[in-house]
């Protein structure tokens, strides 16, 4: 099956695609996924171990879609996944400052960023959702506010707009 490119113009998403492949874990969930559906359980036996957290971070990263899986009659409906793309062309230009930022955003911990995290979350959940806004309100340049915003599981970046997308887990 032919595989589409994967083309990234905001210097933001290099944070999802460095988490994608910076972890040898997502990379097999990834190539597993190459050449058939497949749903969580199917993966969870494969691999040997949950994949719930990379299927996540795959799928925000838009490397991953998903679909339901037509049950057998009685049973429930199951998401089964399969990777979109099979190349990756890059072509953005930004400051080494801020390609600084998300390159340490992408590679630090859940703790080193949370507090950043918290701060932009409770800032659009009082209705500042605009770039320009957040960024007088934290004191932050606005790739960094845009690479945390990737990185996060409950924000989702929308043009010049941050929006909560769900639930902290």
């Amino acid at each position: 099956m032919g595989k589409r490119t994967r083309i990234i113009n905001e210097p933001s998403d290099i944070v999802l695609l460095l988490r994608s492949f910076g972890s040898e874990i997502h990379k097999i969930i990834f190539s597993s996924l190459q050449n058939e559906w497949k749903t969580e359980e199917e993966l969870n036996e494969e691999i040997g171990f949950e994949t719930k957290d990379s299927l996540a971070i795959l799928k925000k990263s838009g490397f991953v879609e998903s679909k339901w899986r037509m049950p057998d009659p009685g049973q429930k409906p199951v998401k089964e996944y399969h990777s979109s793309y099979s190349r990756v062309h890059v072509n953005f230009q930004c400051s080494v400052e801020d390609l600084s930022d998300l390159i340490m955003i992408t590679f630090k911990n859940d703790s080193e960023i949370r507090d950043d995290l918290i701060l932009i979350e409770k800032e659009v959940e009082k209705g500042n959702q605009s770039m320009n806004g957040l960024q007088r309100a934290i004191d932050k340049n606005i790739m960094f506010i845009r690479g945390l915003a990737k990185r996060s599981p409950i924000l989702s970046v929308k043009g010049q707009r941050i929006e909560l997308v769900g639930e902290a887990e």
